[in-house]
């Protein structure tokens, strides 16, 4: 059995997923998550409602990297509703990209949310806060 499906069968509820919109994107993103430093996301009110199982506030989540390799578990702690002109600072920090800076998260997400076609100033996202609880040893399942 791979890492994966062993992930899977602890966790039977949680979906496997890479972040970004590129496998480069992915293993930098899923490195500071699981270092700590990418503690929050965000995505489209839109997308949401597309999903069949949304995330929701306790549900575990297996972070892939851009090769499809789990490298950490997350538990979601927080989910709210916010526009994206409403995003502030402390998201922006939260969320552990570039400078850390909201001028970055919102340059960034802006280039994001209009290639998938769907950005404005007032559209509604859905802000995701969540914590590591166990981080992948690739080694051991080489």
């Amino acid at each position: 059995m791979n890492l994966l499906d062993e992930l899977k069968k602890k966790y039977p509820e949680a979906q496997a997923w890479s972040i970004g919109d590129s496998s480069d994107l992915a293993n930098s993103l899923a490195e500071l998550v699981k270092n700590g430093i990418k503690t929050a996301s965000c995505g489209s009110l839109s997308s949401y409602k597309e999903e069949a199982s949304p995330p929701r506030i306790g549900s575990c989540n297996i972070v892939l990297n851009g090769q499809g390799e789990p490298i950490c578990v997350i538990r979601m702690t927080s989910l709210s509703l916010v526009r994206f002109s409403e995003v502030t600072e402390d998201f922006a920090r939260k969320e552990g990209e570039g400078d850390l800076s909201l001028e970055y998260w919102r340059a960034e997400h802006k280039r994001f949310f209009t290639e998938c076609g769907i950005y404005s100033e007032d559209m509604e996202l859905v802000a995701e806060e969540f914590e590591v609880v166990e981080i992948c040893d690739q080694t051991s399942h080489v």
